[in-house]
């Protein structure tokens, strides 16, 4: 299997079109069409990392934070960037990256979170916007069991955990074929009156390309009405962070020695102690504290995340408690859940977790 292959099969459980748009996903470094000896699953890229990858024999390196994340304008190795990067290249070592859009899917980083938690009802904190469209398409009646069926095969009509969704409402049209056309019914120059189907599926942005393609492919007109709409409606099944409930409701620094214990931490920073208990728990992992109003929306008792800076703390006016539990902490789980999703996806090559230290803060107690 390439490279390019095993992209393709990830791609289809985490794709990258759910990443922010600032980030840098995909692949960095590597020659697509090479075959793939093993893969190593990391949380960085760094050359320690690549190291690992040479002596396990694993020739693609799939991690969480892209090792390139500005432009690079030369590869001479003078920074932990280059060095990495340029080791890679020449061991003939491919690196991809998921980043953020792992963090933006239902069942990526912070569901990871939220189960070392124990939270219970778990949604989307700030729910993906602008992301989802509506497709209207007529179509005779005999056919539009045939279009639906290539619809739903391209992606349309999955909403949350259901798929093949859509709604269909039967009517009359009307076309008059005129010179230069081949119409599928009717005479030219003559109106046609047609029995047809109007149907209508959602979809994510991303999947457009796709879906109409597929839809003309199936459907018998020459001329194919179709309408597609841009829709306001959330995506509450992909976005950054996630809240949920404890099983019960816990006082605060209970909460914070079970949140430690859980997270294997040496210190979690926090802000004023409320003296109300924790039931409502919000998280997102890494950099969060642009969540803060989020989760305060959403009514959290608390809230999880990483790299707080001294004014966000004063957030949380009193109403929940904030908790610095670090960046890499708070994304500790991630390296376990890619390592999961590939070995059920592949099985005909090794796939290794990296046992590289790449936290770089330390913490003296």
């Amino acid at each position: 299997m390439t490279i390019s292959e095993v992209i393709s099969e990830i791609e289809q459980r985490i794709p990258l079109q759910q990443a922010e748009d600032f980030d840098n996903v995909g692949l960095l470094c590597g020659i697509p069409s090479r075959n793939v000896s093993g893969i190593l699953v990391c949380h960085d890229a760094l050359e320690n990392v690549v190291d690992e990858a040479i002596q396990k024999n694993c020739n693609l390196i799939v991690c969480f934070h892209p090792i390139i994340f500005s432009g690079l304008k030369s590869l001479t190795g003078k920074n932990y960037v280059e060095r990495a990067v340029l080791k890679a290249i020449e061991n003939k070592i491919a690196i991809y990256a998921i980043h953020t859009a792992f963090d933006n899917d239902f069942f990526g980083v912070n569901r990871g979170i939220c189960n070392a938690l124990g939270l219970k009802d778990q949604q989307i904190l700030q729910p993906k916007k602008n992301n989802l469209k509506q497709l209207t398409v007529f179509v005779p009646k005999d056919y539009s069991e045939q279009v639906k069926e290539s619809l739903f095969a391209a992606g349309a009509g999955n909403i949350g955990f259901y798929d093949e969704c859509s709604f269909t409402l039967n009517g009359n049209g009307t076309f008059r074929p005129i010179e230069g056309s081949k119409p599928f019914s009717g005479e030219q120059n003559v109106r046609e009156n047609a029995d047809e189907d109007m149907i209508s599926v959602i979809f994510e942005a991303y999947k457009q390309g796709g879906i109409i393609a597929a839809m003309k492919s199936a459907h018998p007109y020459e001329e194919v009405a179709y309408q597609v709409y841009n829709l306001d409606n959330e995506n509450q099944y992909s976005g950054l962070g996630m809240y949920g409930e404890l099983e019960e409701a816990m006082e605060e620094k209970d909460f914070l020695r079970m949140v430690k214990e859980k997270f294997n931490l040496e210190v979690i920073k926090h802000s004023s102690f409320n003296d109300k208990k924790i039931k409502r728990v919000g998280v997102l992992g890494g950099s969060g504290a642009s969540g803060i109003k989020a989760a305060l929306s959403k009514k959290c008792d608390a809230y999880l995340t990483g790299d707080i800076k001294y004014h966000d703390y004063f957030l949380a006016e009193s109403k929940m408690l904030i908790c610095d539990i670090g960046h890499y902490e708070s994304e500790q789980f991630v390296t376990q859940q890619l390592f999961e999703i590939l070995s059920q996806k592949f099985s005909t090559f090794a796939i290794s977790k990296s046992i590289e230290k790449t936290n770089p803060v330390n913490y003296f107690i």
